[in-house]
C-alpha cells in the first residue's frame, strides 16, 4: 500500500505574467527558461481494504494514514520540452494496534515531457521518467512502509484536445512502469505459495490509464478524472496476513482537481477516492499546494 504524494513552499521575485503549474500527467508546459516550483501537502487514509478481492476491516490497524510533503520543480528547456522532478518526505501511522509508523525521505523522481505532435487543439505527448530510493526506509514493513526501495522507469503516451474558445479539454493517457528487484532484511520470504530462499524480491511491473475532463482558462483550471492502476503480475494478500511487495495491487479511482493561479503565485487542490481495488486500501486522499513561477528571461 505504497503512497507517493507531494509538497513544498518557495519565495522569489514577483513577475507580471500568467503561470501554469504542470505535472507528468497533463499537457501543460512551461515556456523556455521558466521554472515553476510546487509545494504540496497530501493526506491519505483508509480503514477498509481488499484482501485479494475480499473487502474487510482490520481492527489491529484501525485507520491507516499516510501524509507527505514534497518539493516539485518543473523547468522549461523549450516550450515543447520540460523537465519535472520531485522529492517527498512521508510519514505513516495507525489509529490502533502496535505497529509503529515510518517516516523519512522516499524516492527522487525525474520526468522528461515532450510535445511530439501539435496540430490545432490536439497534441500527442511522450513522457518518460524514473525514480531511485533516497531514504533508508524498510520496504517490507507494509502497510507502514513509505516506499518499495526499488528503482523505477515509466513510459507514458498522453493525448490531449483543447477547444481554444471555451478552454474545455479532454486528456487520456496510458503508461507502462518497470520496477527493479528490492533487497529485504530477511534470508527468505513466502510469495505465490512458494518459499524463496533469497533476500532479493521481484516487485511486479505496472500499467496505468486515465481520462481527465476539464476547463483550462487563463488564471484557473478545474477537472474531474478517473484512473486505473494495476500490477502486471503478483500474488494476493493471504488471509489475515500483512501485504507484501509481491502483491498484485489494483485500484480504480475517481476525483477532482482545481487550480487558481492568476499570476506567478497560485494554489491548487486535489481529492481522490478509490472506488474498487484488489490488495489495496479503499482510501480517500486530498492534496493542497502552493505554486510559484519564475521567468529567468526577465
Amino acid at each position: 500500500m505504497k503512497t507517493s504524494l507531494k509538497c513544498l513552499t518557495i519565495a522569489s521575485l514577483l513577475m507580471p505574467f500568467a503561470a501554469q503549474a504542470q505535472m507528468p500527467n497533463d499537457a501543460i508546459y512551461m515556456g523556455k527558461n521558466q521554472l515553476c516550483v510546487a509545494g504540496m501537502y497530501s493526506h491519505t487514509s483508509w480503514n477498509q481494504y481488499w484482501e485479494n478481492t475480499f473487502k474487510r476491516e482490520n481492527f489491529n490497524i484501525g485507520t491507516q494514514t499516510t501524509q507527505s510533503v514534497m518539493l516539485m520543480p518543473a523547468f522549461g528547456i523549450s516550450k515543447r520540452v520540460n523537465v519535472i522532478m520531485s522529492l517527498p518526505y512521508i510519514w505513516t501511522n495507525n489509529s490502533a494496534g502496535n505497529l509503529m509508523g515510518q517516516h523519512g525521505i522516499q524516492d527522487l523522481s525525474a520526468w522528461l515531457k515532450v510535445k511530439a505532435v501539435q496540430t490545432g487543439g490536439f497534441s500527442l505527448n511522450a513522457i518518460v521518467g524514473g525514480s531511485i530510493p533516497m531514504g533508508n526506509y524498510v520496504a517490507s514493513f507494509m502497510p507502514m512502509s513509505i516506499g518499495m526501495q526499488c528503482r523505477t522507469f515509466t513510459g507514458r503516451l498522453l493525448a490531449n484536445y483543447k477547444e481554444k474558445r471555451t478552454g474545455l479539454y479532454i486528456t487520456a493517457y496510458g503508461s507502462y512502469g518497470w520496477r527493479s528487484n528490492t533487497k529485504v532484511d530477511q534470508d527468505a520470504y513466502l510469495a505465490d505459495n512458494r518459499v524463496y530462499n533469497t533476500n532479493q524480491v521481484s516487485v511486479p511491473n505496472t500499467y496505468d490509464a486515465a481520462v481527465r475532463l476539464g476547463v483550462l482558462r487563463k488564471g484557473w483550471q478545474t477537472e474531474v478524472w478517473a484512473e486505473h492502476v494495476s500490477c502486471l503480475s503478483g500474488d494476493n494478500i493471504r488471509r489475515n496476513d500483512m501485504p507484501f511487495l509481491t502483491n498484485n495491487a489494483k485500484a480504480t479511482s475517481v476525483g477532482w482537481y482545481g487550480k487558481v493561479q492568476p499570476r506567478n503565485i497560485g494554489v491548487n487542490a486535489r481529492v481522490g477516492y478509490v472506488v474498487d481495488g484488489q490488495n489495496v486500501g479503499q482510501s480517500t486522499s486530498y492534496t493542497v499546494g502552493l505554486l510559484y513561477q519564475i521567468n529567468f528571461k526577465k
